[in-house]
Protein backbone atom coordinates (compact mmCIF):
# COMPACT_ATOMS: atom_id res chain seq x y z
CA UNK A 1 0.00 0.00 0.00
CA UNK A 2 1.41 3.47 -0.83
CA UNK A 3 2.48 5.76 2.02
CA UNK A 4 1.19 9.25 2.67
CA UNK A 5 3.84 11.83 1.71
CA UNK A 6 4.20 15.57 2.21
CA UNK A 7 3.43 16.22 -1.47
CA UNK A 8 0.06 14.49 -0.94
CA UNK A 9 -0.71 16.79 2.01
CA UNK A 10 0.24 19.86 -0.03
CA UNK A 11 -1.99 18.65 -2.85
CA UNK A 12 -5.15 18.26 -0.73
CA UNK A 13 -4.51 21.61 0.98
CA UNK A 14 -4.08 23.32 -2.38
CA UNK A 15 -7.35 21.84 -3.69
CA UNK A 16 -9.21 22.99 -0.58
CA UNK A 17 -7.71 26.49 -0.73
CA UNK A 18 -8.20 26.97 -4.47
CA UNK A 19 -11.60 25.28 -4.60
CA UNK A 20 -10.57 23.72 -7.90
CA UNK A 21 -8.41 20.79 -8.86
CA UNK A 22 -7.32 22.61 -12.03
CA UNK A 23 -6.26 25.75 -10.15
CA UNK A 24 -4.50 23.67 -7.50
CA UNK A 25 -2.54 21.84 -10.20
CA UNK A 26 -1.46 25.15 -11.75
CA UNK A 27 -0.40 26.50 -8.34
CA UNK A 28 1.81 23.47 -7.66
CA UNK A 29 3.14 23.32 -11.22
CA UNK A 30 1.53 19.93 -11.91
CA UNK A 31 -0.58 18.68 -14.78
CA UNK A 32 -4.23 18.01 -13.99
CA UNK A 33 -3.80 14.21 -14.46
CA UNK A 34 -0.87 14.28 -12.03
CA UNK A 35 -2.90 16.19 -9.45
CA UNK A 36 -5.83 13.79 -9.90
CA UNK A 37 -3.48 10.85 -9.40
CA UNK A 38 -2.19 12.35 -6.14
CA UNK A 39 -5.74 12.91 -4.89
CA UNK A 40 -6.72 9.32 -5.75
CA UNK A 41 -3.66 8.07 -3.85
CA UNK A 42 -4.65 9.99 -0.72
CA UNK A 43 -8.24 8.80 -0.98
CA UNK A 44 -7.09 5.18 -1.25
CA UNK A 45 -4.88 5.59 1.82
CA UNK A 46 -7.53 7.25 4.04
CA UNK A 47 -10.34 5.09 2.68
CA UNK A 48 -12.84 7.67 1.48
CA UNK A 49 -13.64 10.55 -0.86
CA UNK A 50 -12.13 13.90 0.16
CA UNK A 51 -13.86 16.28 -2.28
CA UNK A 52 -17.22 16.54 -4.00
CA UNK A 53 -17.31 18.02 -7.50
CA UNK A 54 -19.84 20.87 -7.63
CA UNK A 55 -20.73 23.46 -10.29
CA UNK A 56 -18.58 25.91 -8.34
CA UNK A 57 -15.54 23.65 -8.13
CA UNK A 58 -14.34 21.13 -5.53
CA UNK A 59 -15.85 21.15 -2.05
CA UNK A 60 -14.35 19.09 0.80
CA UNK A 61 -16.42 16.29 2.30
CA UNK A 62 -16.57 15.85 6.08
CA UNK A 63 -13.66 13.44 5.81
CA UNK A 64 -11.90 15.92 3.54
CA UNK A 65 -12.25 18.71 6.11
CA UNK A 66 -10.65 16.50 8.77
CA UNK A 67 -7.80 15.48 6.48
CA UNK A 68 -7.13 19.03 5.27
CA UNK A 69 -7.12 20.37 8.84
CA UNK A 70 -4.65 17.74 10.00
CA UNK A 71 -2.53 18.18 6.86
CA UNK A 72 -2.15 21.91 7.58
CA UNK A 73 -0.94 21.16 11.10
CA UNK A 74 1.59 18.62 9.81
CA UNK A 75 2.90 20.98 7.13
CA UNK A 76 3.28 23.78 9.70
CA UNK A 77 5.25 21.43 11.98
CA UNK A 78 7.49 20.37 9.10
CA UNK A 79 8.15 24.00 8.16
CA UNK A 80 9.18 24.77 11.75
CA UNK A 81 11.40 21.68 11.80
CA UNK A 82 13.15 22.73 8.59
CA UNK A 83 13.64 26.28 9.85
CA UNK A 84 15.20 24.99 13.06
CA UNK A 85 17.49 22.61 11.19
CA UNK A 86 18.63 25.35 8.81
CA UNK A 87 19.39 27.66 11.73
CA UNK A 88 21.47 24.96 13.43
CA UNK A 89 23.35 24.42 10.16
CA UNK A 90 24.13 28.13 9.98
CA UNK A 91 25.36 28.06 13.58
CA UNK A 92 27.73 25.18 12.80
CA UNK A 93 29.26 27.13 9.92
CA UNK A 94 29.77 30.40 11.83
CA UNK A 95 32.99 29.13 13.42
CA UNK A 96 34.52 28.81 9.95
CA UNK A 97 34.02 25.06 9.66
CA UNK A 98 31.88 23.97 6.66
CA UNK A 99 28.75 21.97 7.32
CA UNK A 100 27.30 19.10 5.28
CA UNK A 101 26.34 19.59 1.64
CA UNK A 102 22.79 18.33 1.01
CA UNK A 103 22.32 17.26 -2.60
CA UNK A 104 19.10 16.19 -4.29
CA UNK A 105 18.43 14.60 -7.64
CA UNK A 106 15.97 12.83 -9.86
CA UNK A 107 17.09 9.37 -11.02
CA UNK A 108 20.10 9.81 -13.31
CA UNK A 109 23.05 7.64 -14.27
CA UNK A 110 25.75 10.20 -13.50
CA UNK A 111 24.69 11.11 -9.96
CA UNK A 112 27.35 8.99 -8.24
CA UNK A 113 30.07 10.65 -10.30
CA UNK A 114 28.53 14.04 -9.46
CA UNK A 115 28.73 13.37 -5.71
CA UNK A 116 32.39 12.37 -6.03
CA UNK A 117 33.17 15.53 -8.00
CA UNK A 118 31.38 17.67 -5.40
CA UNK A 119 33.48 16.19 -2.60
CA UNK A 120 36.56 17.54 -4.36
CA UNK A 121 35.09 20.86 -5.48
CA UNK A 122 33.01 22.16 -2.54
CA UNK A 123 34.35 22.53 1.02
CA UNK A 124 31.98 20.60 3.27
CA UNK A 125 32.05 18.15 6.16
CA UNK A 126 30.24 15.51 4.08
CA UNK A 127 27.91 15.08 1.11
CA UNK A 128 24.43 13.76 1.86
CA UNK A 129 22.00 12.86 -0.91
CA UNK A 130 18.24 12.62 -1.45
CA UNK A 131 16.89 11.03 -4.65
CA UNK A 132 13.31 11.97 -5.51
CA UNK A 133 11.12 10.20 -8.09
CA UNK A 134 9.95 13.47 -9.65
CA UNK A 135 11.39 16.93 -10.32
CA UNK A 136 8.40 18.78 -8.86
CA UNK A 137 8.92 17.20 -5.42
CA UNK A 138 12.66 17.87 -5.60
CA UNK A 139 12.02 21.55 -6.32
CA UNK A 140 9.98 21.77 -3.11
CA UNK A 141 12.97 20.48 -1.15
CA UNK A 142 15.25 23.02 -2.85
CA UNK A 143 12.99 26.01 -2.24
CA UNK A 144 12.43 25.04 1.41
CA UNK A 145 16.17 24.57 1.94
CA UNK A 146 15.98 20.87 2.79
CA UNK A 147 18.57 20.30 0.05
CA UNK A 148 21.09 22.89 -1.10
CA UNK A 149 21.61 21.90 -4.72
CA UNK A 150 20.01 19.46 -7.08
CA UNK A 151 19.77 17.94 -10.54
CA UNK A 152 16.26 17.94 -12.01
CA UNK A 153 14.65 17.64 -15.40
CA UNK A 154 12.64 20.58 -16.71
CA UNK A 155 8.97 19.80 -16.16
CA UNK A 156 5.76 21.34 -17.42
CA UNK A 157 4.89 24.19 -15.07
CA UNK A 158 8.43 24.89 -13.85
CA UNK A 159 8.20 28.53 -14.93
CA UNK A 160 5.19 29.04 -12.63
CA UNK A 161 6.89 27.64 -9.55
CA UNK A 162 8.49 29.53 -6.69
CA UNK A 163 12.25 29.73 -7.31
CA UNK A 164 13.14 31.94 -4.37
CA UNK A 165 16.77 31.66 -3.34
CA UNK A 166 17.77 29.43 -6.27
CA UNK A 167 20.15 29.77 -9.19
CA UNK A 168 18.81 27.60 -12.02
CA UNK A 169 20.88 26.70 -15.09
CA UNK A 170 20.52 24.19 -17.92
CA UNK A 171 23.16 21.48 -17.86
CA UNK A 172 22.31 19.63 -21.07
CA UNK A 173 19.47 18.97 -23.50
CA UNK A 174 19.14 15.19 -23.36
CA UNK A 175 17.42 12.99 -25.97
CA UNK A 176 15.07 10.25 -24.88
CA UNK A 177 16.08 6.82 -26.19
CA UNK A 178 13.88 3.74 -26.28
CA UNK A 179 14.32 0.38 -24.54
CA UNK A 180 13.20 -2.69 -26.54
CA UNK A 181 13.15 -6.42 -25.82
CA UNK A 182 16.16 -8.06 -27.46
CA UNK A 183 13.80 -10.26 -29.50
CA UNK A 184 12.12 -7.24 -31.11
CA UNK A 185 12.78 -6.99 -34.88
CA UNK A 186 13.43 -3.25 -34.47
CA UNK A 187 16.70 -3.89 -32.62
CA UNK A 188 18.31 -4.55 -36.00
CA UNK A 189 17.95 -0.85 -36.84
CA UNK A 190 20.47 1.82 -35.83
CA UNK A 191 17.57 3.98 -34.67
CA UNK A 192 13.83 3.60 -34.24
CA UNK A 193 11.06 5.75 -35.67
CA UNK A 194 8.56 6.60 -32.92
CA UNK A 195 5.70 5.66 -35.27
CA UNK A 196 7.03 2.08 -35.32
CA UNK A 197 6.05 1.76 -31.64
CA UNK A 198 2.38 2.60 -32.10
CA UNK A 199 1.08 -0.87 -31.26
CA UNK A 200 3.28 -1.55 -28.22
CA UNK A 201 2.58 -1.72 -24.51
CA UNK A 202 4.58 0.97 -22.72
CA UNK A 203 6.24 1.03 -19.31
CA UNK A 204 6.23 4.46 -17.63
CA UNK A 205 6.44 6.00 -14.14
CA UNK A 206 3.17 6.97 -12.42
CA UNK A 207 1.63 10.08 -13.96
CA UNK A 208 2.67 12.41 -11.14
CA UNK A 209 6.35 11.68 -11.83
CA UNK A 210 6.21 12.26 -15.59
CA UNK A 211 7.22 15.90 -15.93
CA UNK A 212 6.98 16.03 -19.73
CA UNK A 213 3.68 14.19 -20.17
CA UNK A 214 2.29 16.77 -22.63
CA UNK A 215 5.49 16.63 -24.68
CA UNK A 216 5.27 12.82 -24.87
CA UNK A 217 1.66 12.82 -26.01
CA UNK A 218 2.34 15.58 -28.54
CA UNK A 219 5.29 13.70 -30.05
CA UNK A 220 3.30 10.46 -30.23
CA UNK A 221 0.32 12.26 -31.77
CA UNK A 222 2.60 13.69 -34.44
CA UNK A 223 3.76 10.11 -35.06
CA UNK A 224 0.12 9.06 -35.51
CA UNK A 225 -0.78 7.28 -32.28
CA UNK A 226 -1.63 7.58 -28.60
CA UNK A 227 0.79 5.64 -26.37
CA UNK A 228 -0.72 2.74 -24.44
CA UNK A 229 0.81 3.08 -20.97
CA UNK A 230 0.02 -0.38 -19.69
CA UNK A 231 2.59 -0.65 -16.89
CA UNK A 232 3.18 2.10 -14.32
CA UNK A 233 6.48 1.43 -12.54
CA UNK A 234 8.87 3.70 -10.68
CA UNK A 235 11.67 1.20 -10.11
CA UNK A 236 14.35 0.49 -12.71
CA UNK A 237 14.86 -3.27 -12.35
CA UNK A 238 11.13 -4.01 -12.58
CA UNK A 239 10.81 -1.71 -15.61
CA UNK A 240 13.71 -3.48 -17.33
CA UNK A 241 12.12 -6.86 -16.60
CA UNK A 242 8.83 -5.77 -18.18
CA UNK A 243 10.68 -4.53 -21.27
CA UNK A 244 12.68 -7.76 -21.53
CA UNK A 245 9.36 -9.59 -21.63
CA UNK A 246 7.76 -7.64 -24.44
CA UNK A 247 6.97 -4.05 -23.48
CA UNK A 248 8.88 -0.89 -24.47
CA UNK A 249 9.82 2.26 -22.56
CA UNK A 250 11.61 5.54 -22.92
CA UNK A 251 15.16 5.32 -21.56
CA UNK A 252 17.95 7.59 -20.41
CA UNK A 253 20.44 7.79 -23.29
CA UNK A 254 23.32 6.51 -21.13
CA UNK A 255 21.41 3.29 -20.41
CA UNK A 256 23.20 0.06 -21.25
CA UNK A 257 21.81 -2.77 -23.32
CA UNK A 258 21.81 -6.20 -21.70
CA UNK A 259 19.72 -8.57 -19.57
CA UNK A 260 17.23 -9.03 -22.39
CA UNK A 261 16.84 -5.40 -23.49
CA UNK A 262 18.40 -3.23 -26.19
CA UNK A 263 18.67 0.58 -26.07
CA UNK A 264 18.25 2.50 -29.34
CA UNK A 265 17.98 6.22 -30.19
CA UNK A 266 14.68 7.57 -31.50
CA UNK A 267 15.00 8.77 -35.09
CA UNK A 268 15.10 12.55 -35.31
CA UNK A 269 15.19 12.91 -31.47
CA UNK A 270 11.47 13.82 -31.13
CA UNK A 271 11.75 13.99 -27.33
CA UNK A 272 14.38 16.22 -25.74
CA UNK A 273 14.52 16.86 -21.99
CA UNK A 274 16.52 19.69 -20.41
CA UNK A 275 18.47 18.63 -17.34
CA UNK A 276 18.74 21.56 -14.95
CA UNK A 277 21.14 22.32 -12.11
CA UNK A 278 19.70 24.24 -9.17
CA UNK A 279 21.93 25.78 -6.49
CA UNK A 280 20.75 27.60 -3.38
CA UNK A 281 22.27 30.97 -2.59
CA UNK A 282 22.96 29.89 1.00
CA UNK A 283 24.76 26.94 2.57
CA UNK A 284 28.12 25.37 1.62
CA UNK A 285 27.52 25.84 -2.12
CA UNK A 286 26.67 29.56 -1.81
CA UNK A 287 28.62 31.58 -4.37
CA UNK A 288 29.98 28.41 -5.96
CA UNK A 289 27.40 27.84 -8.71
CA UNK A 290 30.17 27.78 -11.34
CA UNK A 291 32.13 25.14 -9.39
CA UNK A 292 28.97 23.07 -8.99
CA UNK A 293 28.23 23.32 -12.71
CA UNK A 294 31.78 22.28 -13.64
CA UNK A 295 31.50 19.28 -11.30
CA UNK A 296 28.22 18.27 -12.96
CA UNK A 297 29.72 18.71 -16.43
CA UNK A 298 32.67 16.42 -15.60
CA UNK A 299 30.34 13.84 -14.06
CA UNK A 300 27.97 13.84 -17.02
CA UNK A 301 30.78 13.53 -19.54
CA UNK A 302 32.24 10.59 -17.59
CA UNK A 303 29.21 8.35 -18.21
CA UNK A 304 29.00 8.84 -21.99
CA UNK A 305 30.95 5.61 -22.71
CA UNK A 306 28.17 3.57 -21.04
CA UNK A 307 26.25 3.62 -24.33
CA UNK A 308 28.22 3.89 -27.59
CA UNK A 309 25.00 4.89 -29.35
CA UNK A 310 24.71 7.96 -27.16
CA UNK A 311 28.41 8.77 -27.55
CA UNK A 312 27.83 8.77 -31.32
CA UNK A 313 24.72 10.97 -30.98
CA UNK A 314 26.70 13.33 -28.73
CA UNK A 315 29.37 13.85 -31.37
CA UNK A 316 26.73 14.53 -34.03
CA UNK A 317 24.75 17.06 -31.95
CA UNK A 318 27.10 19.61 -30.31
CA UNK A 319 24.22 22.08 -29.98
CA UNK A 320 22.72 19.92 -27.21
CA UNK A 321 25.70 20.21 -24.88
CA UNK A 322 27.33 23.58 -25.46
CA UNK A 323 27.15 24.45 -21.75
CA UNK A 324 28.99 21.28 -20.77
CA UNK A 325 31.63 21.79 -23.47
CA UNK A 326 32.23 25.37 -22.31
CA UNK A 327 32.57 24.30 -18.67
CA UNK A 328 35.04 21.53 -19.54
CA UNK A 329 37.07 23.87 -21.74
CA UNK A 330 37.21 26.53 -19.01
CA UNK A 331 38.40 23.92 -16.53
CA UNK A 332 41.24 22.84 -18.82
Amino acid sequence: MPELELRHLRAVCAIAEEGSLTKAAARLGLTQPAMSAQLRTVERIVGGRLFDRTPGGSSPTELGKQVVGTARLVLDEVEQLVSLARERTRERTRDGKPGPLLVGGVPTLFFGHFVEELRRAIPCSEVRTEIMPGASDLLELLVSGQVQLGVLDRFEGLERRELRGLELRRLVSEPQFVALPETDPLVGQDDVDLAQLADRDWVAPPDEFVGNRLQIFTACAEAGFTPRFTHHVNEASTARSLVANGAVSFALPQSRSGDGIVIRPLRGAPLMVDLMLATRRDGPAAGRAHDVFAAAARAYRAVLPRNPGYAKWWEEHPEAHREIDAALLAGG
